[in-house]
Parts: C-alpha cells; sequence; structure tokens
C-alpha cells in the first residue's frame, strides 16, 4: 500500500513484486549464505549506475553480507557510500587494466577473503579481469549497446561466471553480442521506494528561471549522445509554440552541455528552456514537475522513470531499450520513437494540456513502480551470489 502523498513530500512503501520474463533468479524468502562481495565501480560522477550499486550495497549489507565498493577516491558514490557508513576501498585507475590498480585489488580480495567480484561497468570489468583470481567474477550490464567482439572484450564476458543484465532490452543485446544465453540472469535495477523526497519550493525553482506557478518539464540525463538532449530540446521548442508558458528544466551535465546550450540560444528558447547542470537536488525538483521526460536514443532500463513513477508523475518517453519495461503506453506514460522530436512534443503537449491524464497516469504510475524495489534487485542479486559460489568450477 502506498502512503498518503502531501505537495511537499513523497514517501512510498514497497509492494510485493511482480515476476518478469526471461531468465532470471526467483525472488523468494529462503534464507541465504552470507558472502563477501567487493563491487567495483570507477565511473566518475554520478548517474544512474553509481546510484544502483549503492542502493544495493546498502540493502546487501543490511542483509547481513559483508562488501566493499571499490570505486574513485572524491567521487561522488565514494563520498556518499561513506556518508552511509559502508566501507569503501580507493580504486582509481589510469587506464581500464591498469596493472597497478589491479595488483592493489588482488591484495584487497586475498586479504580480506573475498568471495566474489562484482564489476559494475565494462572497465571494472577490465579490471576484474586481472585482479579476481582467487574470487568469481559477477558483471553487471546496464546499457543496451552491443558488446565489442574484439577477443579481450569476449574474454572478459566469458570469464564470469554470471552476467546480470537490468532489462529485457540488454539481456538480447548481450545475446546478440555473442554471448551466451544461458550466462545472462535479468535482474531489474530498483530503487529506494521507502526514502522521503521534498518538493522543491518556489524560490528554488526562482533562482532556475522558473516563475511561480508555471507547467514544469523535468528531464534528468547526462548530456550524452546516448540521452539524447537535443531530440528533448526540440521536443520542447515544439511544446512552446503550443503551450507558450511552459517551462523546461535538464538537470545533468556531461560532453554535450556545451551543444545544448548552443542549440538552445539559437532557437531562442533560453527564457524557457534551463539547464541546471549536475544538482544533488535532481530529486526534489523532478517532484516538483507536471511532466516528467526521457529523450533517450539508447536506454538499458531508465531507472529516473522509476523515480518518476514513484513520484505520481506522468511520463513522456522514447521507447528507446529498456524503457518499455517500465512505462506502460497510454496506461503509465506516453512513448514515442527515439530521435522524433515531433512525437516526443506531441506527448509532452499533451499531458500538459490534460490534468485529468496527468492524474490518471500519475496514479497508475505509482502502483507500477511498487514492482521496482531495491530490495527485489537485491534479493535476486544475492541469489546470483548463492548460485556462483555453490558452483565449485
Amino acid at each position: 500500500m502506498h502512503t498518503a502523498l502531501s505537495s511537499d513530500e513523497i514517501s512510498v512503501v514497497a509492494e510485493p513484486a511482480q515476476t518478469r520474463t526471461f531468465t532470471a533468479a526467483p525472488a523468494h524468502a529462503v534464507p541465504l549464505r552470507p558472502v563477501s562481495v567487493m563491487h567495483i565501480d570507477t565511473e566518475r560522477g554520478w548517474r544512474g549506475g553509481e546510484r544502483q550499486v549503492l542502493w544495493l550495497v546498502d540493502s546487501l549489507v543490511r542483509r547481513g553480507n559483508r562488501c566493499v565498493i571499490a570505486a574513485r577516491p572524491g567521487e561522488p558514490l565514494a563520498q556518499r557510500a561513506l556518508e552511509l557508513g559502508l566501507r569503501v576501498l580507493p580504486c582509481a585507475p589510469r587506464w581500464e587494466f591498469d596493472p597497478v590498480a589491479a595488483v592493489s585489488l588482488a591484495r584487497f580480495i586475498r586479504r580480506d577473503q573475498i568471495e566474489i567480484v562484482h564489476a559494475h561497468t565494462a572497465h571494472a570489468a577490465s579490471i576484474a579481469l586481472l585482479c579476481a583470481r582467487d574470487a568469481k567474477v559477477v558483471i553487471t550490464r546496464r546499457v543496451d549497446f552491443r558488446v565489442h567482439r574484439h577477443w579481450i572484450s569476449r574474454l572478459k564476458y566469458r570469464r564470469a561466471k554470471a552476467i546480470i543484465a537490468i532489462s529485457d532490452a540488454v539481456a538480447e543485446s548481450l545475446v546478440a553480442s555473442g554471448i551466451d544465453r544461458a550466462q545472462i540472469q535479468i535482474i531489474q535495477s530498483g530503487v529506494d521506494l521507502s526514502r522521503c523526497v521534498t518538493r522543491s519550493d518556489s524560490h528554488s525553482l526562482r533562482l532556475l528561471g522558473i516563475p511561480e506557478g508555471a507547467q514544469l518539464v523535468v528531464m534528468v540525463a547526462a548530456l550524452a549522445r546516448h540521452k539524447d538532449p537535443l531530440t528533448f530540446v526540440l521536443a520542447m521548442r515544439s511544446v512552446l509554440e503550443r503551450a507558450p508558458d511552459t517551462h523546461a528544466l535538464l538537470i545533468g551535465d556531461g560532453p554535450l552541455r556545451h551543444t545544448v546550450e548552443s542549440v538552445i540560444r539559437r532557437l531562442g528558447l533560453e527564457r524557457n528552456v534551463h539547464v541546471a547542470g549536475y544538482r544533488r537536488d535532481a530529486e526534489s525538483l523532478m517532484a516538483a514537475a507536471d511532466v516528467v521526460a526521457l529523450s533517450s536514443a539508447n536506454e538499458g532500463l531508465g531507472t529516473v522513470l522509476i523515480d518518476a513513477l514513484w513520484m505520481g508523475k506522468a511520463v513522456a518517453a522514447t521507447s528507446a531499450g529498456g524503457i518499455p519495461e517500465i512505462v506502460q503506453h497510454e496506461r503509465s506514460g506516453l512513448l514515442s520513437p527515439p530521435g522524433d522530436s515531433a512525437a516526443l512534443g506531441a506527448a509532452i503537449a499533451r499531458l500538459i494540456s490534460d490534468s485529468a491524464l496527468r492524474a490518471r497516469f500519475g496514479s497508475a504510475g505509482r502502483a507500477r513502480a511498487a514492482a521496482f524495489c531495491v530490495e527485489r534487485t537485491a534479493t535476486r542479486t544475492a541469489l546470483v551470489y548463492q548460485s556462483v559460489t555453490a558452483n565449485g568450477a
């Protein structure tokens, strides 16, 4: 059941998860033997993958598992893990196959009797290939790009005792890349449905250029090619032709930021389309939205949309990758083809103009989000750990 939602606070209690398709470790209540796991994520910045690592490890530790996160010191993942009281091992490889970083991790694995090395990115899988001789390797794949077919990529994925795909779409891309289907487990990412998020107030929004009472579209995404932020900007141009008082907030940073800001200026959208960059209060800003959008060209799952559904927000997104596994078209949101700015703009404009539709989608979204709790993700992940450690090979 969901708790009542006030205008300022969002709090949801997790409900039982529904069964998903593809090969997946079943989630059940059988007690599992605690294991020792090194989680490797040496990415810079803070994106959905890093948030998933943090929540997963926190949930695993609360279940009695012994976990350590190997992460770059000073980066958000390491900082936030320390804030939660989790163990953090500094790891800052200079390149993908840095032998110095690998030797340091290998020593820790032996000294701390680590049973499983869980690599959460492609580069982390490369380091795991070098350091995990005394432990079993599990790889999580979070993107729906095909795996490179050169021999090194094949080797590191063959080395893994299990590969966790976060969606059916990711699993299919792995199979299309030549990965053995029997290695793959589907475990969809989950979010913390028990946390509270305080909605940004009008003063905070005004500081970002959004006037009080304006209808607001929010997109939280890295400004990178696979998120296709330019399609969102072009979509907002068509929205503003129909609803000129609408404002849009693009939250995130990345290599395309300069290009995005240049296109906004060239199209004369500066008054209505705002680029906020990286924000620690991204969830609070999303909670103030009337519509949450995502314009991805490629997307492993799109956990930011789980947040949007949990918050009761109407969603307008593309149908890229695993997004349709979260957002049900015409039930909890509207989906459009990737790269089609006109279709995305029409979807956003339809939601902006129809408050009853937004409310209906919001209600359905809250119910839908209950299937994506992090506790379910942790349970299924723990079952994978049990499986690979029970196998002596």
